[in-house]
C-alpha cells in the first residue's frame, strides 16, 4: 500500500511522533496506518505522544559555540516542572540540541527534528529522554549565527538558561586570543540580558514604528502646553531617548553607565588597532508566550474525593 505525506502527517498528528519516525513506520508497513502506529509502540516512539496533551511551560535555553568561536546557536528546549528544568539530563538535551543545530544549520524546527548525526535524530534523543525524565519534552525554536571572516559569537545564559542572548561581532583582524575583547563581548551579551535591547543600531527600527512614536510624542508635547514651533526639538530630543531604549549601542553600558555600548567598541576598536562591529544579536526568553500549566486546587481535591 503505498502512502502520501498527507499519510505521514495524519500519523504525526494521531501519535505526537517526528515525522521521520512516521514514515519510517509507514514504509515498515506498507502504508498502513494502524500497523504504522503499532510499530511507533513496539519501537518506544510513543512515549512521547502520550504526553502531548501536557503542557510544557519549563525549560531552559541551551548554546553552543564551535571551537574556533565562528558558529553560534541558542535553542529553547521545554518540560513540564521546574524540577526537571535543572535536572542533568534536561540539560544534557538542551546543550545536544544547541550543538545540533550550530553543526547541522536546519531551517526549521521539523528539520532539526528530522536531522541524523550517528544514526540518531534529535527527535531519538528527545523521545529517549522523555522516557528517562518521564515528562513531556519538546523543541521550542532556535537560532544560528555563521562568520565567514574574522570575528566572534559570544552566549550569555543567565539564571541557568531563563534567559539565552547569542552575540555575533565582527573584526578586521584576528582577535581570538585577546582576553579584553572575549571579555568585553561576554560583558555586551550579558548587558543585552539585563536591558533587552530590539535592534543593534538606530539605522535598524523600522520607519513606521519611528514614525509612530512621533505621532506619540507630538501629542505628549502638545498636549504639555508646548508651542508647536518648539515641538519639533521637542520631538528630536526624545526620540535619541527612544533609541537609548530600544537600541543595543546607543544604551548606556550596565558596567559602566559613563559610555554607550557603542562607544565602548568604538573604544576597544581604536586600542585594538582595528574596527570591531556588533553585527546582530538574538535573545531568548524561557516561555515567553506558551502557555502555563495553572493547578487547581478546588479539582485536585475533588479528584481525590471521587477515587
Amino acid at each position: 500500500m503505498a502512502f502520501t505525506a498527507k499519510d505521514v502527517a495524519k500519523l504525526r498528528e494521531q501519535t505526537g511522533a517526528g515525522m521521520m519516525d512516521c514514515k519510517k513506520a509507514l514504509t515498515a508497513t506498507d502504508g498502513d496506518m494502524e500497523k504504522a502506529a503499532e510499530f511507533l509502540r513496539e519501537q518506544g516512539v510513543n512515549i512521547a505522544a502520550k504526553k502531548a496533551s501536557r503542557i510544557a511551560s519549563e525549560g531552559i535555553v541551551a548554546a553552543y559555540v564551535s571551537a574556533d568561536g565562528k558558529i553560534g546557536a541558542l535553542a529553547e528546549v521545554n518540560c513540564e516542572s521546574d524540577f526537571v528544568a535543572k535536572s542533568e539530563p534536561f540539560l544534557e538535551l538542551g546543550a545536544a540540541v544547541a550543538r545540533r543545530v550550530a553543526e547541522t544549520n536546519p531551517q526549521d524546527v521539523e528539520t532539526l527534528l528530522a536531522s541524523c548525526v550517528n544514526g540518531a535524530t534529535v527527535t531519538d534523543l528527545v523521545n529517549n529522554a522523555t522516557a528517562k525524565i518521564g515528562e513531556k519534552l519538546s523543541v521550542r525554536r532556535f537560532v544560528r549565527f555563521a562568520l565567514n571572516g574574522n570575528g566572534k559569537q559570544e552566549y550569555y545564559l543567565h539564571m541557568g538558561g531563563k534567559i539565552g542572548v547569542l552575540l555575533e561581532t565582527e573584526t578586521e583582524k584576528d582577535l581570538s586570543g585577546n582576553a579584553e575583547f572575549n571579555t568585553m563581548c561576554h560583558d555586551i551579551a550579558m548587558h543585552i540580558a539585563a536591558t533587552a535591547p530590539r535592534y543593534v543600531y538606530p539605522d535598524e527600527v523600522p520607519a513606521e514604528e519611528t514614525d509612530r512614536e512621533k505621532e506619540i510624542l507630538t501629542a505628549q508635547a502638545l498636549n504639555e502646553g508646548k508651542k508647536p514651533e518648539l515641538v519639533e526639538r521637542v520631538i528630536a530630543g526624545r526620540i535619541k531617548k527612544f533609541y537609548k531604549e530600544i537600541c543595543l549601542t546607543e544604551q548606556e553600558f550596565v558596567k559602566n553607565p559613563d559610555l554607550t555600548v557603542g562607544q565602548l567598541v568604538a573604544d576597544f576598536g581604536k586600542k585594538a588597532g582595528c574596527a570591531v562591529k556588533i553585527v546582530r544579536f538574538a535573545s531568548f526568553v524561557m516561555g515567553e508566550g506558551l502557555e502555563k500549566k495553572v493547578d487547581n486546587l478546588a479539582e485536585e481535591v475533588a479528584k481525590i474525593q471521587n477515587k
